[in-house]
């Protein structure tokens, strides 16, 4: 017997639809090349680095920015807030610029995470990305990047969809407009990804 489908193909197209409109929907500005500035000075210039952090999805977020980040030539890690509290944090340093997720803007081990850092090193920059320009978060920020607070496609209106979909272009901004500052090139990028079928591609 056919199994029937629990989405019609009208409802993924609405699914689509509104992720589209999310992403179309970021408030980008000159705000974007300031944070591209702010990595820049402090990673190209003054040898720093891009330390992102995020908690839950959002975590997962800011580990792929990072890495991402790392193979188009601007070094960058992710510190885990929760770790950071038990001795990562010792991986900052005096250079660093920081990228912090969070949707609501009040995630508690974030908002610890700055507290911590600006006792270690006070004059750190924060690179804020979320919904909430009243949040705790986005009043510590150097730079702020909303994300216009989309509604999530899931029917529960709980789950992280939508919300980590424009996150993550959000991301893909930073690191395309990095890309260009610093002039990246398809040589540069072989030499951080020389294995697999990208490293491959790279050469040609």
């Amino acid at each position: 017997m056919e199994k029937s489908l629990i989405m019609n193909l009208d409802d993924m197209k609405q699914v689509l639809r509104q992720e589209a409109e999310a992403v179309l929907n970021i408030p980008v500005g000159v705000h974007f090349n300031d944070a591209i500035d702010l990595i820049y000075q402090h990673v190209h210039l003054h040898k720093g680095k891009l330390v992102t952090s995020g908690m839950g999805k959002a975590g997962q977020i800011a580990l792929n920015i990072a890495t991402t980040f790392s193979s188009t030539g601007t070094p960058s890690i992710f510190l885990h807030p929760s770790e950071a509290q038990h001795g990562d944090l010792g991986v900052l340093q005096e250079d660093d610029v920081m990228l912090l997720i969070s949707n609501s803007g009040k995630t508690r081990e974030i908002v610890e995470l700055v507290t911590l850092t600006r006792n270690l090193y006070p004059q750190t920059p924060f690179i804020i990305i979320t919904s909430n320009p009243e949040s705790p978060l986005a009043e510590v920020a150097d730079v702020l990047l909303l994300t216009a607070n989309p509604q999530e496609v899931c029917m529960l209106g709980l789950t992280p969809t939508t919300s980590t979909t424009v996150m993550t272009v959000i991301g893909d901004l930073l690191v395309v407009g990095t890309m260009q500052k610093i002039g990246f090139t398809r040589a540069d990028y072989n030499k951080r990804h020389h294995g697999g079928y990208l490293g491959q591609k790279s050469k040609e």
